[in-house]
């Protein structure tokens, strides 16, 4: 017997009317994964704004529903894992309406995800080399491999196929850098609309008063625009601990020039509830099973 072949989509002008996804208490609707059949629904999910014509790139909609980022979208395309109203998308940068029902092939959860946290030293950048400056993601190789806290979990050069930092940290800075493989977490770090915490200890020279510290907390402005409410205290005589849950470009430098201190060495300690802990300087691990942002 021959396979019968999947059908392609095709983008018509006027798309047949289609079933809409199942609704949630609070309204809004919900992706659902293909497990080849039956389907599942995906926690999460909701409708997309339209742009121009109402419809939107199929790999657009699928970041923004959580399924997955923008680039694995357009990868699982290619292979054909991804389904419209349960027909296959055919073509890279199809657009369709927001209320279809997108789902995924089972191949596609299936595929192994790792997230690497690295103690940046001073000297490197968080992504792209630039004036000579080495990227972080060179550092991780089995020589600088910390499996203290996950032994059992061995490196493998497939790891590195589509790593990407999930947020910076300056080339001047030290501490936890977070690469990743999974779109999802990456969103969740480095969302505009992000929750999770990102903490630093914070060595200063000069002075500041009761009045500046207060607008460390929550009273400046850069770039035009006022910044969220930060929790910044001592440490000790002079360090000061900030808590941020946004990231602008050298954000906590430029916040302590405006109240006239200078930062002579910064530190990430925290990002969410995973802590850079014991990890030595120049190494890495894998993010553990029962760890989560």
């Amino acid at each position: 017997m021959t396979e019968e072949k999947k059908p392609t989509l095709r983008i018509a002008p006027r798309p047949a009317k289609t079933e809409q996804p199942a609704k949630t208490s609070g309204g809004k609707a919900h992706a659902r994964y293909d497990r080849a059949r039956p389907q599942r629904a995906i926690p999460g999910a909701h409708t997309a704004t339209p742009e121009g014509d109402g419809k939107v790139r199929v790999s657009k909609l699928m970041s923004e529903r959580g399924l997955c980022s923008r680039r694995e979208a357009d990868e699982y395309i290619e292979r054909g894992w991804v389904y419209v109203d349960g027909v296959k998308v055919g073509q890279l940068g199809a657009r369709i309406d927001p209320s279809q029902t997108i789902t995924l092939d089972k191949r596609a959860e299936a595929l192994p995800r790792v997230t690497i946290l690295l103690h940046k030293p001073v000297g490197y950048v968080s992504a792209q080399a630039e004036d000579g400056y080495r990227p972080a993601v060179t550092l991780i190789a089995p020589a600088t491999h910390y499996a203290a806290n996950a032994p059992a979990k061995r490196f493998a050069r497939e790891h590195l196929r589509g790593l990407a930092p999930a947020g910076r940290l300056d080339i001047d800075s030290t501490g936890l850098l977070v690469f990743t493989q999974d779109g999802r977490i990456a969103k969740l770090l480095i969302g505009e609309d992000s929750p999770v915490e990102k903490e630093y200890l914070v060595r200063v020279d000069g002075r500041l008063d009761d009045k500046g510290l207060r607008l460390l907390n929550h009273g400046l402005s850069l770039d035009g625009a006022a910044l969220k409410p930060a929790q910044v205290a001592w440490q000790n005589t002079d360090q000061l601990r900030f808590v941020l849950r946004e990231g602008k470009k050298r954000q906590i430098r430029r916040m302590c020039e405006l109240v006239g201190l200078r930062v002579s060495g910064l530190k990430r300690v925290r990002i969410g509830r995973v802590k850079l802990g014991d990890l030595p300087l120049g190494q890495w691990r894998y993010l553990r099973d029962d760890e989560q942002f």
